[in-house]
């Protein structure tokens, strides 16, 4: 499991929860509701890594382990 953070903002314009995960540039996803929003920034954070490694990309660590 990863502890990236994750922002949760409602789109007035769309009319859905937006999930972003600022550690993984373009890791965002949706929801109707902000629980819907979580599962599916979580799925989108385990393709983020995924593709990651795949292509033999960085991938960052979270603020939450990161060492000052």
């Amino acid at each position: 499991m990863y502890k990236y953070e994750i922002i949760i903002n409602w789109s007035e314009q769309d009319q859905v929860f937006i999930a972003k995960v600022p550690e993984l540039l373009g890791c965002m996803a949706h929801g109707k509701t902000q629980e819907e929003a979580i599962i599916n920034i979580k799925e989108a954070i385990e393709l983020w890594i995924d593709m990651a490694k795949e292509f033999g990309d960085i991938i960052p660590q979270p603020k939450s382990l990161q060492v000052a």
